[in-house]
């Protein structure tokens, strides 16, 4: 018999909302372990434009799910689920795991499972892909066809176009119309916060990361032989900066033009958070509270769900 899918917190919102702050308060009342749900922060070296939690923030709050692959490897949801469903299987019951991060395909694909994906003709297929790694706004086609689509870099835009056109079904449907078991049961806290709040959040901390060194961060990936066209790169913002040191985006274009794309990464995931928790307990809580009274708020909610 298979083993009870355990309940989980999974905390979850747009960049900048503040799920690390809350992460770290919640560790004043629980041993927390943190099982990142971020699709960027898998990337070893891309460190300060992914927010990634410092070395004295993982000493404080174990981390797992961060510095997996290099940037220039790829990384699937299929391969987290499969990693993830590891990580929680080696924890002890000594300490409370709690999901964390902004990625919505990593968060359902714990709870929900990956869909199987339907046939598609090969020939069809090969010509297609041929045709996207040759299209400059692979992004704008996969929003078009699919409105759930909520980013995530080239490759996850190549695959919804993929999916969308040979289908006539975009992949958000495929994955609500043949959903599976997870290995987690999920609790889900989704922070949120209105738009004009989070938008200066977000500027505010693009500012403090390029001031942190986050080009010289980059050139010094490229420096090493990083191709500037690795998965990692296209990371929301690391796009932009890899665009600048190649002399393709002038300096004074480099804050504003990673201020808009990640207002627009922020609002997709809002969008799909919004819309993709249906059927799942959720706790929605004003992230323009201090830090340490949300975690008061979730270890209230979550004592008396009787765990």
């Amino acid at each position: 018999m298979d083993a009870p899918r355990p309940l989980l917190p999974v905390i979850v919102g747009p960049t900048g909302v503040g799920k690390t702050a809350l992460v770290l308060a919640l560790a004043e009342h629980w041993p927390v372990t943190v099982v990142s749900a971020d699709s960027r922060q898998i990337y070893r070296g891309l460190d300060i434009g992914t927010g990634k939690p410092t070395a004295v923030e993982r000493a404080r709050v174990p981390h797992l799910g961060v510095d997996l692959v290099g940037p220039g490897e790829r990384y699937s949801a299929g391969q987290y689920v499969r990693d993830a469903a590891g990580w929680l299987r080696e924890l002890t019951g000594q300490r409370t795991a709690v999901v964390v991060g902004g990625t919505g395909l990593y968060a359902r694909a714990l709870s929900r499972g990956l869909f199987h994906e339907p046939p598609l003709p090969v020939d069809r297929r090969e010509r297609l892909r041929a045709w996207t790694s040759g299209v400059d706004r692979l992004s704008h086609w996969a929003a078009r066809l699919d409105p759930e689509y909520a980013g995530g870099g080239r490759q996850r835009a190549a695959r919804a176009v993929e999916v969308a056109l040979l289908t006539g079904r975009p992949l958000s449907w495929w994955q609500r119309a043949a959903p599976r078991e997870g290995p987690v049961r999920p609790w889900f806290v989704r922070l949120s916060l209105p738009r004009a709040v989070l938008h200066q959040r977000i500027e505010a901390r693009i500012q403090s990361m390029l001031a942190m060194g986050w080009v010289e961060e980059v050139e010094a990936l490229l420096a090493a032989g990083v191709d500037p066209a690795a998965p990692g790169f296209d990371a929301v913002g690391y796009r932009e900066v890899v665009q600048y040191l190649r002399g393709e985006l002038p300096r004074h274009r480099l804050f504003p033009d990673i201020a808009a794309a990640t207002r627009q990464y922020a609002k997709r995931q809002e969008t799909w958070f919004r819309h993709q928790l249906d059927g799942d307990p959720v706790l929605t809580l004003d992230a323009t509270e201090p830090s340490d009274r949300l975690a008061e708020c979730v270890r209230a909610a979550w004592e008396q769900r009787g765990n």
